[in-house]
């Protein structure tokens, strides 16, 4: 399915991982409403690389801390350009704590920006797609969740409800609506590390001894985009980590 001249929205995508799908998707022929937080200055650079590339970048900042500010997103993406075709739930906050470690607002902060937001953003998508038209959702999740582990207590909690909701809305919105979902594992280097710091992990504990790429996560999401026959699907990207 050719995605010229379709709209989508990205949250998070000005920067790693959401930048990268920005972009993919520019190139592949979408017009794009650019999702930011607190990133404005690479959320510009984003858009005018967008711009470059010959499609319309738009950019829509919004603390999807807050339930107002999630509700008014997609209302707003329309309003600038006409319905949206696509929307990819990329925006997600990593934060370190086991369970002794896991504070109230630790685990509401994670759980309104990694689960709440993206369920209720594809409720107001789904909405303004039309009776018989068509739509994908593509959410960004992460490969750890295939194996168990009491770090980062309350994110994988996210994580794991994430690739639920991935699975139940592909069957609450078939056939209108596919919803897939690609899980990265070794991708990025955490914020202050270095590529050095991801090649030595991807060494030690990933089978085929190398990392990947934010390009590589943004080339997965567009191959499910131009799939018509895959729905609750979850990619996973970890060169065979998680086996």
């Amino acid at each position: 399915m050719s995605l010229t001249g379709k709209r989508a929205l990205i949250t998070g995508g000005a920067i790693r991982v959401g930048r990268a799908i920005t972009l993919a998707l520019a190139r592949a022929g979408c017009d794009v409403c650019i999702h930011y937080g607190r990133s404005a200055d690479a959320a510009e650079e984003t858009r005018s690389e967008v711009d470059a590339l010959g499609r319309k970048g738009t950019l829509l900042s919004a603390d999807l801390r807050s339930a107002d500010a999630v509700k008014d997103l997609v209302p707003r993406a329309v309003a600038d350009g006409g319905l949206l075709d696509i929307l990819v739930n990329s925006a997600a906050i990593f934060l370190d704590g086991r369970l002794a470690e896991t504070s109230f607002e630790m685990w509401d902060e994670q759980f309104s920006i990694n689960l709440r937001a993206p369920y209720f953003l594809s409720k107001a998508f789904a909405a303004q797609v039309p009776e018989r038209g068509s739509g994908h959702i593509v959410n960004i999740n992460d490969a750890r969740i295939n194996r168990p582990d009491s770090d980062h207590s309350a994110y994988r909690l996210t994580q794991s409800a994430l690739a639920d909701m991935t699975r139940n809305l592909a069957l609450d919105l078939a056939p209108r609506i596919q919803v897939n979902a690609v899980a990265p594992g070794a991708i990025l280097p955490p914020p202050g590390e270095a590529q050095a710091y991801l090649d030595r992990i991807a060494e030690e504990r990933v089978p085929l001894a190398r990392s990947g790429s934010a390009e590589l996560v943004a080339e997965n999401v567009v191959h499910l985009l131009e799939s018509d026959f895959m729905t609750g699907v979850i990619i996973p990207l970890d060169g065979g980590e998680f086996i």
